[in-house]
């Protein structure tokens, strides 16, 4: 196993950051490969699908730690990627940090003859610059325009 961490800027409060990190329904709108994420009935089981040229890849994860504004975890049950640990740190009213950890197995991804940091690195960097992007230009169209918690 190994992990990679990742931080971005965004100019937005923590609880606004978290509440859209919290918004799995959007996270095609930001995360590469991303096609779906659906919740299952339990409330803490998602079920993925991703967009992968000749395949439909699809699996399940679960929300491991959840800290209001703080702190969201999920463990994937299948593929080389293992799990995510994402953390909201205020820096001013108006900015927060994202820190995103993600946790692999080296050995899915050389088994596909991928270069497993520099593939997970860059993905979870285009993530980050994705969210920020999206949820900085959301203006007021955003559900958490208003910047309260929900």
């Amino acid at each position: 196993m190994a992990t990679i961490e990742k931080s971005i800027e965004v100019n937005v409060p923590r609880s606004a950051a978290y509440n859209q990190w919290t918004s799995f329904d959007e996270y095609p709108r930001f995360m590469e490969g991303v096609k779906d994420v659906d919740r299952a009935v339990d409330g803490s089981c998602y079920h993925w699908k991703a967009k992968v040229p000749g395949q439909a890849p699809e699996w399940d994860a679960v929300i491991t730690e959840r800290v209001e504004h703080q702190r969201l975890a999920m463990t994937y049950r299948s593929g080389a990627i293992k799990g995510w640990v994402a953390t909201f740190h205020e820096i001013s009213k108006d900015w927060s940090r994202v820190t995103l950890q993600v946790e692999y197995d080296l050995q899915g991804f050389v088994e596909h003859g991928g270069d497993a940091s520099g593939i997970v690195s860059s993905r979870a960097q285009g993530d980050l610059e994705r969210f920020k992007s999206f949820i900085e230009n959301r203006g007021n169209k955003s559900p958490f325009a208003d910047w309260q918690a929900m």
